[in-house]
């Protein structure tokens, strides 16, 4: 009995490794414009509550949901997808300077890089990765900042992955900026109610689907 136990731990942890080695060394690729706008805007509202609210482990798990259902990522790859972001997340987070932000860069550089190689649409990796990056400062900046600097940030951002122009995507950016600050408003003022993420998630969801029918 304690073989036969054996042999099936031997068998299903070879059965797992050759899971992750194919995973891994699967070449094929997608169009990033084939999503549902309105499953990534419902979980772009999960993982900000997940993150604002402390539950590492359930952004984890939304971010390979989000990295599947948007970017096509294989099973594995996503979950290394996620912790590139997850930690590039942490990095910035705790960053008081720019010197400190930039230390995010590689982190975003890995999360790209795995999006670009499953993706029928070429991008710049390491251009992608500081735009990404560029808003998160701006954002963080905000109290300084004006609203439009965020809003082109993030337009820019889906004009490099996406190859079209950046105005086309001026309805995403000022949807999704402003549930952006509407959370970081209600936050300051006190906390963010439900109604407050009802808010927000139709903002986002507008947001994605106005990207997806820019795209498509």
């Amino acid at each position: 009995m304690r073989w036969a136990l054996l042999r099936g731990l031997v068998v299903a942890v070879a059965a797992l490794v050759l899971w992750v080695v194919m995973d891994v060394a699967d070449s094929s690729q997608h169009d990033l414009r084939d999503f549902d706008g309105h499953d990534v805007g419902r979980l772009e509202t999960a993982m900000w509550r997940s993150y604002y609210e402390h539950h590492p482990v359930r952004l984890f798990v939304e971010l390979t949901q989000l990295l599947r259902g948007q970017f096509h990522l294989p099973f594995w790859r996503s979950c290394v997808g996620a912790y590139h972001a997850a930690r590039a997340a942490v990095v910035f987070q705790k960053g008081h300077s720019h010197a400190d932000y930039e230390r995010a860069m590689p982190d975003l550089e890995r999360y790209y890089a795995l999006i670009r190689r499953a993706s029928t649409t070429d991008f710049d990796v390491r251009r992608v990765s500081r735009l990404e990056l560029d808003w998160w400062i701006i954002h963080r900046e905000r109290s300084r900042r004006r609203p439009e600097e965020l809003y082109g940030a993030l337009a820019e951002l889906q004009s490099a992955i996406y190859q079209v122009p950046a105005e086309k995507f001026a309805e995403h950016a000022r949807t999704r900026g402003d549930a952006m600050l509407i959370r970081d408003r209600q936050a300051e003022s006190g906390g963010v109610s439900e109604e407050d993420w009802r808010r927000i998630g139709a903002l986002l969801d507008e947001s994605w689907v106005s990207l997806r029918g820019v795209v498509r």
